[in-house]
């Protein structure tokens, strides 16, 4: 148990895992890249060609109350040391770093076809296909604050808990863009996104509320349902009841099959971004954008688990565990049995409809000379409910077509000590790029089983992207102006 735990752990804290990736960094940038955030941009080079599998590889994890120092004490990592389940300091740190709602968001990107050719100096096309993974979950801050803490402080009160959230989705995305010079000024592009889904999971939570009891036990009222679309299958008691799920392998017996499977347009969507661009001088520029207004429309494997009900919990908490009066296993157990005793499997699986998180993205840059820019980016997203709000300050060095660099500070996350780097260089018609929107700049040691490794002592952002891009055509501007 502890150890399918550990495993656990370290995959969410070091995996640097959407919907389009958003790097900030990324924005100002002369890179072909740069498009997927404003449309109406037009990077050097008339012809782009962008190879399967290594044009563009993104890898995104924002997150804003995990840090890895959460997870371990006295600096060892292994199966022994997991700190949740010893009492310490470490819990009062890590609750008063909860906000009211916390957010999880791991994604990846890769890019499987880039293309794009401007035509008279004015008029761009692009055709780019991506593969893409997201999760977007959020938790209520009073679920870890009851968890960890204990009855004490809630006794008698009802917790709200109608904001938890989990969407999983993986799905194709073919985007076909354009943009144009409408004036000499001003700019615009859009881009129309075929998407295709391949998997879902997603929690349509309409109500929960958790009252703590004088007696300590849980009462929970709950209207939510689990829509899944994914080739699995769920078992089921004799008196309803959930009981487990497998996944069908018979159907993905050779590659054909699973070939068939992944290109099949059986979850259909659509999704658009629109752009602006507008030059007051060869100096002053200020653009905008609205990416992933967009949705999916699941159709295929659907499988929905619902419970609509007034239930118990036996109100055991981590505070049990310190005391040792309960062992974590068998305090999960109990939870997950008073759940799966009243979830129940819909003989008649609705379709259901996930949306993008739309994004609106602000800018203004400055260029006093002609090797630098500076740059100022505002950002919105909107997860369902929820509004992530992120501000950018950056200075962006280019050196003719060879080499260009940006560095770049980021408030995001409740976290203002982000600092980001992206650096592109060309030889010939071959260009490299890696961007990173938060470099860490301390580590801790840690001992594993290993050795001893350095890991980021504090680090909970983390958007990471690479690629190799072909261009031709590739000339600077006769006013010098990289694109923001």
């Amino acid at each position: 148990m502890k150890r399918s735990i550990l495993a656990l752990i370290l995959l969410l804290s070091l995996v640097t895992t959407g919907h389009s990736q958003n790097s900030q960094v990324l924005y100002f940038m002369n890179l072909p890249q740069a498009t997927i955030l404003n449309p109406a941009f037009q990077p050097a080079g008339r012809i782009y060609i962008g190879l399967p599998g290594i044009s563009d590889i993104s890898v995104r994890l924002d997150n804003n109350f995990l840090n890895l120092s959460d997870f371990f004490i006295n600096g060892v990592i292994s199966d022994s040391t997991l700190s949740f389940l010893e009492k310490g300091p470490w819990v009062n740190n890590f609750l008063d770093g909860l906000g009211k709602n916390n957010s999880l968001e791991p994604q990846v990107g890769v890019k499987l076809l880039g293309f794009a050719f401007t035509v008279k100096d004015n008029l761009r096309f692009s055709l780019d296909i991506t593969e893409r993974a997201e999760v977007n979950m959020v938790f209520p801050g009073d679920f870890f604050r009851l968890g960890f803490s204990g009855n004490s402080d809630f006794i008698g009160k009802t917790l709200d808990f109608s904001s938890l959230r989990t969407d999983m989705m993986v799905y194709h995305e073919t985007g076909l863009g354009a943009s144009a010079n409408i004036t000499e000024k001003l700019r615009i592009g859009g881009r129309l996104k075929i998407l295709s889904g391949v998997a879902s999971a997603y929690l349509n939570n309409n109500h929960f509320t958790l009252t703590v009891n004088e007696d300590n036990t849980h009462t929970a009222v709950a209207d939510f349902s689990m829509n899944i679309s994914a080739p699995v299958f769920f078992t089921t008691d004799s008196d309803g009841s959930v009981h487990g799920a497998e996944f069908n392998n018979a159907r993905f017996n050779d590659a054909w099959n699973v070939i068939s499977y992944l290109k099949e347009m059986a979850n259909p969507g659509l999704g658009i971004d629109l752009g602006a661009e507008y030059r007051f001088s060869d100096k002053l520029v200020v653009s905008a954008a609205v990416n992933d207004l967009g949705f999916i429309r699941w159709k295929r494997d659907l499988s929905q688990l619902t419970v609509n009900s007034t239930f118990q919990f036996n109100g055991q908490t981590m505070q049990d565990v310190y005391d040792e009066s309960v062992e974590f296993g068998e305090m999960m157990n109990w939870a997950i049995d008073s759940l799966q005793n009243v979830l129940r499997l819909e003989d008649l699986p609705q379709k259901y409809t996930t949306y993008l998180p739309a994004k609106l993205t602000a800018a203004f840059s400055y260029t006093p000379v002609r090797y630098f820019t500076a740059g100022l980016l505002s950002q919105t997203r909107f997860e369902g409910p929820q509004v992530h709000q992120s501000v950018t300050l950056s200075g962006n060095f280019h050196f003719g077509n060879v080499f260009s660099t940006t560095l770049a500070y980021t408030a995001a996350n409740r976290r203002y000590d982000n600092i980001g780097f992206g650096m592109a260089v060309r030889g010939g018609p071959s260009q490299f790029f890696v961007v990173v929107d938060n470099i860490c700049l301390k580590f801790t040691s840690y001992t594993s089983d290993e050795g001893r490794i350095m890991i980021p002592a504090k680090i909970n952002t983390v958007n990471v992207r690479l690629g190799f891009n072909l261009l031709f055509g590739y000339r600077e501007r006769v006013k010098a102006l990289p694109p923001m």
